[in-house]
């Protein structure tokens, strides 16, 4: 067995904030019936401390990072047998209102560096011995929070003149960059020599995601596409020449799904359970969501499910301008998310215009994302650029037609429903490829007419749900990463 840890800011079901946290939930399990010995790190906030039962303490360590008292605890991860997770219980750091990233208004902590900083050095700890019972022979860091975890390793190595572990570095979304100003690079507590282009430094600046991508051993994103994509200057961010230098090393593995937690025929949040053979019960899940949200029931028009965050990234703009559209043919729409506040008062503006055609919820809910998906015919996903995406994946699974722009893990993922896939039963959805309202107009449009020809729309459901996107698929390309670095 492999042991690796995987280092991370949220896990779902402990606490999630976006897509990040069910691949940190849903990974390690699929590792383990690889030969994965496999452990979790986390920042010990609040929904995950009160989430995790007898923990046990492992050790504790001199005041960092400008938290006076720091204790690494041990506890079983929920729901799975075998699994284990560390947190790091840092009050002064974690223990905040807010969310993870921000405060109640929004804001990034200034302190962001340091909280962060904290959870890199504790994995590398964690490969120096601190818990004598358990230590990892590769750590696997996901986004920029994690980014400083191989660096603390090669300082560690460097100072040590050995090998502690192998690195992989995933990236869930590049545009996320954890960059800071240069005088943070003084409380990081790293050799001066680290604050170099061939380093942490960008433009001038500090870069957690740069340090990740320059000292791990291996590099992965979350579809094959987006691999290709950031080694170009649209998609890049800004490192797409670092990222070109390691292209041998860059891996795209499109993430999965977890069945025990998306499917249909078992999901105990939906007002009807439902497979391919007995999509009419699918229709109770949509009645019971326009009842729901206050909208008309009806079924003679699609109805459109939003699950995203409000962002011009998610495509969200899109959907805006042909929202009208969509209500004047009939169709209705339910979204649930948040994020830009100007975006947001402009979708609960049309769902006052429109009470029985539109609803909008502003904030996220667990439950609630799975009624929205079960209960629409049609899962919007029309992104200016999109690492892999999993509401579509989602949708897929629950005979949710996806309607995406071809980029990134949307065009790995959804084959679009022109005449010839459906005829040879490869198509999945509805993909356009200009960023732009008339192309996107026009996949709304091949939805409803689609729509109307009910045979040829639940065969394309039916393809839908054939598709397997399982876990064990990326299980098994990691574990070869792992093979090849572990040390």
């Amino acid at each position: 067995m492999i042991r690796v840890l995987h280092v991370c800011s949220e896990v779902y079901p402990l606490l999630k904030t976006g897509g990040l946290a069910d691949v940190a939930g849903s990974l390690p399990p699929a590792l383990a019936r690889h030969d994965g010995d496999v452990r979790i790190l986390v920042p010990g906030f609040p929904a995950i401390t009160d989430g995790l039962p007898s923990p046990r303490l492992v050790a504790e360590v001199p005041a960092r990072f400008g938290a006076s008292a720091v204790r690494l605890y041990l506890a079983d991860f929920p729901d799975t047998a075998g699994i284990k997770i560390y947190f790091i219980d840092a009050p002064g750091l974690y223990d905040r209102p807010g969310n993870p990233y921000s405060d109640a208004l929004g804001k990034d902590y200034a302190d962001n560096h340091r909280r962060f900083a904290l959870l890199g050095w504790m994995a590398a700890q964690l490969a120096q011995g601190i818990d004598p019972s358990w230590g990892p022979q590769v750590v696997h860091g996901h986004d920029w929070h994690a980014g400083l975890a191989p660096a603390y390793l090669r300082a560690a190595e460097h100072r040590l003149g050995r090998k502690l572990a192998g690195t992989v570095f995933t990236i869930h979304n590049l545009a996320y960059q954890g960059v800071f100003a240069p005088y943070a690079f003084g409380e990081l507590d790293l050799p001066d020599y680290f604050f170099n282009m061939h380093g942490l430094e960008f433009h001038g600046q500090i870069s957690f995601m740069k340090a990740g991508l320059f000292y791990s051993d291996k590099l992965t994103t979350v579809s094959p596409t987006y691999a290709r994509e950031i080694q170009g200057a649209e998609q890049g961010c800004g490192l797409q020449g670092l990222l070109n230098t390691r292209s041998a090393d860059l891996h795209g593995i499109l993430n999965g799904v977890d069945p025990l937690v998306w499917n249909p025929a078992t999901d105990p949040a939906i007002a009807s359970n439902y497979d391919a053979k007995s999509l009419e019960r699918k229709l109770i899940c949509k009645r019971v969501l326009q009842e729901e949200c206050g909208l008309n029931v009806q079924n003679d028009a699609p109805l459109f499910t939003v699950v995203s965050r409000i962002t011009e990234q998610k495509g969200l703009n899109l959907v805006q301008a042909g929202l009208h559209d969509i209500v004047q043919r009939g169709g209705q729409l339910v979204l649930l998310g948040a994020g830009d506040a100007a975006m947001e008062e402009t979708f609960k503006k049309a769902a006052q215009a429109h009470p029985h055609s539109v609803s909008v919820h502003i904030g996220y809910d667990e439950r609630r994302s799975h009624r929205l998906i079960a209960g629409g015919d049609v899962i919007l996903v029309p992104s200016r650029f999109e690492p892999c995406g999993l509401t579509q994946l989602y949708g897929l699974a629950y005979g949710t037609l996806p309607l995406v722009r071809r980029v990134g893990g949307l065009a790995d993922s959804v084959v679009d429903c022109t005449l010839e896939n459906i005829a040879e039963g490869t198509a999945t959805g509805f993909v356009f490829d200009h960023f732009d309202s008339q192309s996107f107009n026009t996949a709304v449009r091949r939805a409803f007419a689609l729509y109307d020809r009910k045979d040829d729309w639940l065969r394309v459901q039916q393809a839908g749900m054939r598709q397997e996107f399982n876990w064990d698929v990326a299980a098994k390309a990691f574990m070869s990463l792992y093979r090849q670095v572990a040390a």
